[in-house]
């Protein structure tokens, strides 16, 4: 069999102390168009490694000080597109052998023969091309895999969204809350030094906290008056239709199944739908809980007026540490205290 050399002027390393047989190799690699360098120890081949980029070096296997398999693997660590093939006495086959399981492409026996040593280079840069090829395969894939997750993504949200818009006109009163408890909440997340991630997650939890009232009855969610205690148990079955609703398409996005399942939770356990306490409540649902109060409070209704924002905020600090957490409500007042978010009274 014969194998086609293609240098294409690669950059070739020889690495021998036995100067004889380094420049022996480094004039057969030059006759086959290859650019070469040539170092005497293993230590000269790593400082000329960080001046020339190389894409092929030959090593010697035993050479003093560090020797070629220890070369090998810092080869393989810092650079490991190169490609590396070993030299070695036939005593140290075995070993030789072994490197192949370290990342060397292959390995030349001395003494060697010119015509072998063209063929083992040559099967080794092939090697090394068929390796990139697969490399840039494998992040061409997952790069369209990555954009179509985002597409994805997207048109989920756009959907969901339009869910959270479809309640809204059941409920001509609460028009723009969801935007506005998540644009509040992707504000806290981020003053509390939450992941940006996780922030996105929290802005569209808020977006989608009260899709369940899609199953709430009309005539509850319309009422002009205050609820009965019958009607207001049903209202609150909220959170758990919306956990239901969105469970089935979210799957493991559980920063927004817990802001719409828990954001009506207390710190004190109080809350529902799970009566859970203090820590046991997401973080995330916290954050969410206290934009949506806040909302909520500064909102008209046809049985009451909106609260200013200082009064709504007053509430906010009156109730923190039993029904809201301290630090989210800490964070929301020095967000309004600071101009970063500003709230105007009569808008909602």
């Amino acid at each position: 069999m014969t194998h086609a050399l293609r240098t294409d002027s690669v950059r070739c390393l020889v690495v021998d102390d036995e100067g004889r047989l380094r420049q022996a190799l480094v004039r057969l690699m030059e006759s086959a168009g290859f650019i070469c360098f040539d170092a005497g120890s293993a230590s000269q081949a790593l400082a000329l490694l960080e001046r020339e980029p190389v894409e092929l070096v030959l090593s010697d296997m035993r050479m003093p000080g560090m020797d070629g398999v220890a070369l090998l693997r810092r080869i393989r660590e810092v650079y490991p597109d190169v490609a590396v093939v070993m030299i070695t006495a036939v005593a140290e086959v075995e070993v030789a052998v072994s490197c192949l399981a370290s990342g060397a492409m292959d390995y030349i026996i001395k003494p060697f023969v010119f015509e072998e040593v063209r063929a083992r280079v040559a099967q080794a840069l092939e090697k090394r091309r068929l390796l990139l090829e697969n490399r840039g395969y494998q992040e061409r894939l997952e790069e369209r895999v990555t954009a179509q997750a985002l597409r994805l993504e997207q048109l989920f949200v756009a959907s969901v969204q339009s869910l959270a818009e479809a309640l809204e006109l059941k409920d001509p009163y609460t028009r723009g809350h969801s935007i506005r408890v998540s644009q509040l909440g992707g504000a806290i997340s981020r003053m509390l030094g939450m992941d940006p991630a996780v922030v996105r997650n929290v802005e569209l939890g808020g977006h989608l906290h009260d899709i369940g009232k899609i199953g709430v009855r009309e005539d509850v969610l319309n009422k002009p008056g205050p609820l009965t205690q019958e009607e207001y148990e049903h209202i609150m079955t909220h959170p758990v239709l919306g956990w239901r609703i969105l469970h089935p398409l979210l799957g493991d996005n559980s920063v927004v199944l817990n802001v719409v399942r828990s954001h009506h939770e207390r710190l004190d356990g109080k809350g529902v739908p799970d009566g859970l306490k203090g820590d046991e409540i997401a973080r995330e649902a916290r954050v969410i809980a206290v934009a949506d109060a806040f909302d909520a409070m500064m909102s008209r209704r046809p049985y009451r007026q909106g609260l200013s924002s200082a009064e709504a905020i007053a509430e906010l600090r009156r109730t923190s540490g039993t029904q809201f957490d301290g630090e989210v409500v800490g964070a929301f007042v020095e967000l309004v205290s600071s101009g970063a978010i500003v709230i105007a009274d009569g808008a909602s």
